[in-house]
């Protein structure tokens, strides 16, 4: 887990005269899980769009391993795969017909199409209409283009929000694959128990800055048996989960 992936140095985020995030460096490394933590308005869905290349950064800079956005955006994009938080897929498409659509773009085969459905547990509703699907199962299908290419890079906004414990333990082993495999992973969440058992390293967020980051065990021994609640409860004020005003 020595090679750098991912290097944010300095970045800042300003939308007229509101700065949303001010300058903060992160390393994600080769098979390491970055979970960012924090409260609403944190600051953390606008720093993975910036890594995505969604949004554009006021200053600092980001390189995917060594590509920086700003100099070669298709290489850029290459070595990504992201998954936001919600989409609006297409009505009638069945899980095969939406995800080979992705494939498509990205000039993926229609082997690796099937594989993928296969890897997130949906090959026996690949011919099923994605609007007749859970929550779950459509995050499953956004986890699944993220994952086309194999990437690099997997970046993936709030994934857990609203899911019910079966796709919360099919997430959480679907991000411990894609760690064994080399994939590095960074991952927002509001839930730590989820950070807590995936994660190698937790950032704690607050008004577009970063608070305190380490291990799952840096943490536990700062903070005893309260861990990253411990954290979360000495910074924000708040239980993990509650929302902030």
């Amino acid at each position: 887990m020595d090679k750098p992936v991912l290097r944010v140095r300095e970045v800042t985020k300003q939308i007229g005269r509101k700065q949303i995030i001010y300058p903060l460096d992160l390393t994600v490394y080769q098979g390491q899980v970055l979970a960012l933590c924090g409260g609403n308005g944190a600051g953390k869905s606008t720093l993975l769009r910036m890594i995505a290349g969604i949004l554009q950064p006021t200053g600092g800079s980001i390189e995917v391993r060594g590509v920086s956005w700003k100099h070669n955006r298709r290489t850029y994009a290459e070595q990504i795969g992201y998954m936001p938080d919600d989409y609006l897929f297409g009505q009638g498409l069945s899980a095969e017909e939406t995800l080979a659509f992705w494939g498509a773009l990205r000039k993926v085969s229609k082997d690796r199409v099937r594989e993928t459905l296969r890897i997130v547990g949906l090959e026996d509703v690949k011919g099923s209409a994605v609007s007749s699907f859970s929550k779950g199962m459509r995050q499953r299908l956004l986890f699944a283009q993220a994952l086309l290419t194999k990437p690099p890079l997997i970046i993936m906004d709030e994934p857990t929000n609203g899911l019910d414990p079966y796709w919360l333990e099919s997430f959480m082993a679907l991000v411990r694959s894609a760690r064994q495999e080399g994939h590095a992973v960074i991952f927002s969440t509001h839930q730590l128990t989820i950070a807590e058992v995936v994660a190698d390293h937790v950032v704690f967020m607050k008004e577009g800055r970063i608070m305190e980051e380490g291990t799952v065990d840096s943490f536990n021994h700062k903070y005893g048996s309260h861990g990253l609640q411990g954290a979360f409860q000495r910074l924000f004020g708040l239980h993990a989960g509650e929302k902030q005003d």
